[in-house]
């Protein structure tokens, strides 16, 4: 490096220096944060990143509806399909009324449903984030319910696959 070199060099600019910092600092920021955030998700029971709050706010609406009576409703939100009463035939394996009897008379905890609470849920299926997933639902203040959530359609299916220890 010559003198003429040095005489040449850019003027020192300690903006260009603060600014550059901040950039470091704020991306090991988010990506603390971000981290952070993926881990409280799965520990608390709601997937990483609180992926499978979705399902979880399906379930609970599942269970409002049944709560308030309204099985068509809930029946719709089991089916994933709001307009169901327009094509009866579809959903003729497993009618509305026949439905009715299991989330009533022979429901999972031998009676109407009156309360619930949404308490966890965990992925199912093969993947990062799977096939499904599965909420585990407190019915009736001691009753442990597991549903599962289809991810390709958002259609449920009771009894779960399978069930876990919480």
């Amino acid at each position: 490096m010559s003198l003429t070199d040095l005489m040449d060099a850019p003027a020192y600019d300690p903006a260009r220096d603060d600014r550059r910092r901040n950039i470091i600092i704020g991306a090991i920021l988010a990506i603390v944060l971000l981290g952070a955030v993926a881990l409280v998700g799965y520990v608390s029971g709601h997937g990483w990143l609180f992926t499978n709050l979705g399902y979880e706010h399906r379930v609970s609406n599942f269970f409002d509806a049944l709560e308030a009576k309204d099985y068509a409703k809930a029946y719709g939100i089991y089916y994933n399909d709001p307009d169901w009463q327009q094509q009866p035939a579809k959903y003729s394996g497993y009618p509305l009324a026949r439905f009715t009897d299991d989330w009533t008379t022979d429901s999972p905890v031998n009676g109407p449903i009156t309360s619930h609470h949404v308490d966890k849920s965990v992925v199912a299926g093969k993947g990062t984030f799977g096939s499904g997933v599965i909420v585990a639902t407190t019915v009736n203040g001691d009753h442990k319910i597991f549903m599962h959530v289809n991810r390709a359609d958002k259609t449920m299916t009771w009894p779960a696959p399978y069930v876990f220890k919480y």
